[in-house]
């Protein structure tokens, strides 16, 4: 499998944003305000975009949001890759801590890649969240 990662500009996110996070939310609605304040990386498969994730620093502290896979493609691997290449890209940038808020049908992928919990939870427009990190 031949997956490139790259930055992208936020407004590529957004369509798997709402595919995979909020099916029933409008594609207008993926903007964020502080999109213009993070960093975005996208995983292409033979030049069709298939996962994304951005990244919003704050001092040492780094947290990645609105990380989706592709549904068609999830399972193989693409979202370790882009996770495995956040953490390096934070590592290199100085950052110490690599966090998220990690729904919780989603916690064994962070325990899997050294992620620990905070022992922080929530729930936000009817998801529930947990608060997810990794030292660096």
């Amino acid at each position: 499998m031949n997956i490139s990662i790259e930055q992208i500009r936020p407004e590529l996110t957004w369509h798997l944003r709402q595919k995979v996070l909020y099916p029933a939310q409008k594609l207008y609605e993926m903007e964020m305000d502080e999109d213009q304040d993070g960093m975005h990386f996208g995983a292409f498969m033979d030049n069709k975009l298939v996962g994304v994730v951005s990244l919003f620093p704050k001092g040492e502290d780094f947290q990645f949001r609105k990380f989706a896979v592709e549904p068609d493609y999830q399972g193989k691997g693409i979202g370790n890759m882009l996770l495995a290449y956040i953490t390096d890209f934070v590592k290199a940038e100085g950052g110490k801590r690599l966090w998220c808020n990690a729904r919780s049908t989603a916690t064994g992928f962070y325990e899997k890649n050294g992620f620990n919990h905070t022992g922080g939870v929530f729930s936000k427009n009817g998801f529930d969240y947990e608060i997810w990190e990794k030292k660096l």
